[in-house]
């Protein structure tokens, strides 16, 4: 069975601020609303943890070796 590919942090973010209005209008069952609300946890780890591996990318790019910005190839997404 094929992994599933995970949202980019912007694609997560947009469908975690849609469910957000979603529950905010007040026409959702409850069975829907728990439903959003767990997909929404979902989503906001996934943005959680982009932002981790952003920050882990900026602070190597800031290590300075012998007062030089160290240069490396990054790949936050991986």
């Amino acid at each position: 069975m094929p992994r599933k590919k995970e949202l980019s942090f912007e694609e997560s973010l947009a469908k975690l601020e849609s469910i957000v209005r979603e529950m905010e209008e007040g026409n959702l069952t409850l069975k829907d609303l728990m439903s959003h609300y767990s997909e929404g946890v979902t989503l906001a780890e996934n943005c959680t943890k982009s932002l981790d591996r952003a920050e882990q990318a900026m602070d190597l790019l800031l290590k300075e070796e012998q007062g030089k910005v160290k240069e490396s190839k990054l790949d936050i997404e991986g």
